[in-house]
């Protein structure tokens, strides 16, 4: 039997409910067919935007929303989608799948969309082929109350009343589809840019930089050593991919050397994360800038049969675990980790919700997210894991994965995974501090399902959550048999 150790009276470092984001990109299906259909589709729709989808995400408390991109956002030109829809200037959408962006889609529907949500609008500019002067007028457009051409334009067209936009991101992968500019380059354009996003009113901009791909290290130190005192935020891109960028390996159709592969590749998270926070560390001690990992996830080659510019994919119980191993790392890096955004929201890479037509499934994806809500905005405690080596043809793990956090009320939140396809994991979760008495309660979800596992259209709860049978309440805390390949959540209330 594994024993969970938890120290309640250790707070390390409040959970930012940031780290529960989103991403949305104009790339296959998430927007258009995704998110919106439009107010005259025979979907069920609210001023476009679909109805089941909305209900879903609001369910899981997204709590903030990346948008336009991606390799999008720096060929996305705002004007373009604004005013009349009819009127919009169309453009073929060079990075995904070469279709015509019609941008029906613009800066009000975004917003719209994250109101309906109840979500956070994180706004992502040009660089890469916008200007400054445009850049600058979008924030003004969206934040400025008051006498100004940008507006008196976005009162023309129906909302005279400004937004609230708090995340802004200058640029995005500026090392790649960006503008493939050296750091140094980059940190300069940053700071000139950023120098025009203005905060009108109220309005406090939290002005995010581009950072690096992966371990790319020797970037984070360049562009924090020149441009650091003017961000608010770093971004950090790592997607696990089980095999390489020209055969990423399938969805769906994985043996058991590939699943270990896939979370080894995963944890790797971590390591990537310690060391770009030594470095900003090094520049930034006061924790003044914070590491936003917007885009992560698995990537896997297409479903076959699909456009390979849309990028879609299913969805398994492999990816449920990788899910719960990335959020897990990013509650114990919550000191430095204020925002992370999965890569995607809707029909793109390991997305929370599948559509087709009208119909809509849930992915286990979506599951973890919503066990692992309870941490936003808790405080992580003190957690000590007794693990064993699991793994097959030479790709090993630890066989758990684990945080938990106390949120206002007292309530205790713990979510593990266990990695082991084979074996089930009795764990002995010992409270140390704590006083569980006669009236304290552990309540249990559990997600399990065979690695291969999915949802689709057809068979839309193959894998969904149960309740946890078989909890047994100790004076120390409690024990419960995890099963192998599982995601579980407990709750713990004390007394």
């Amino acid at each position: 039997m594994g024993r969970l150790i938890i120290n309640t009276e250790k707070k390390k470092s409040k959970i930012n409910k940031n780290i529960y984001g989103h991403f949305s990109e104009h790339l296959g299906r998430c927007i258009y067919g995704g998110i919106y259909v439009g107010e005259d589709s025979d979907i069920p729709n609210v001023n476009g935007m679909r109805r089941d989808v909305v209900e879903a995400l609001r369910q899981i408390k997204v709590p903030v929303l990346r948008w336009p991109g991606g390799c999008f956002a720096d060929e996305y030109h705002w004007k373009d989608g604004i005013g009349p829809k009819n009127s919009r200037k169309k453009m073929i959408n060079t990075h995904w799948g070469g279709l015509v962006e019609d941008n029906s889609f613009g800066t009000h529907e975004f917003l719209e969309f994250c109101r309906q949500v109840g979500c956070e609008p994180y706004i992502n500019g040009n660089v890469g082929s916008g200007t400054v002067q445009e850049m600058s007028e979008w924030m003004e457009y969206m934040t400025f109350d008051g006498i100004s051409p940008m507006a008196g334009l976005r009162s023309e067209n129906g909302h005279p009343e400004p937004w609230k936009i708090r995340y802004f991101g200058v640029g995005n992968e500026n090392w790649g589809c960006g503008g493939n500019m050296r750091p140094s380059y980059y940190a300069d354009m940053y700071r000139r840019f950023q120098t025009y996003v203005r905060n009108y009113g109220e309005n406090k901009v939290f002005k995010i930089a581009c950072g690096p791909n992966g371990d790319d290290y020797e970037w984070t130190e360049t562009v924090m050593e020149i441009a650091g005192k003017f961000m608010d935020g770093l971004s950090l891109h790592y997607y696990t991919v089980p095999g390489d960028w020209n055969k990423k390996g399938s969805a769906v159709d994985f043996t058991e050397e590939d699943y270990y592969n896939t979370l080894k590749k995963t944890l790797y998270m971590d390591e990537i994360i310690m060391k770009h926070t030594q470095i900003m560390n090094r520049y930034d001690p006061d924790n003044k800038v914070g590491l936003i990992v917007d885009e992560w996830g698995t990537w896997y080659d297409v479903e076959p049969g699909t456009n390979p510019g849309f990028l879609y994919q299913q969805n398994t119980m492999r990816d449920a675990v990788v899910a719960a191993i990335n959020l897990n790392i990013f509650n114990e890096h919550s000191d430095r980790v204020v925002m992370a955004n999965i890569a995607q929201m809707v029909n793109v890479l390991q997305s929370v919700v599948l559509t087709e037509g009208d119909k809509m499934v849930l992915t286990p994806t979506y599951h973890v997210f919503d066990m692992y809500k309870r941490h936003q905005d808790a405080m992580l405690v003190d957690v000590y894991a007794e693990t064993e080596e699991t793994g097959k043809g030479g790709y090993t793990v630890p066989n758990l994965s684990v945080s938990a956090s106390e949120d206002g009320e007292g309530v205790l939140n713990i979510t593990a995974a266990n990695l082991s396809l084979d074996t089930a994991y009795p764990l002995e979760c010992i409270l140390a501090g704590s006083c569980m008495g006669e009236h304290a309660s552990v309540e249990g979800e559990v997600l399990s399902a065979g690695m291969n596992a999915f949802n689709d259209f057809s068979h839309p709860e193959d894998v969904a959550p149960s309740g946890a049978e078989g909890i047994e309440v100790t004076k120390e805390g409690f024990k419960f048999t995890m099963p192998a390949c599982s995601v579980v959540h407990f709750t713990v209330k004390r007394q």
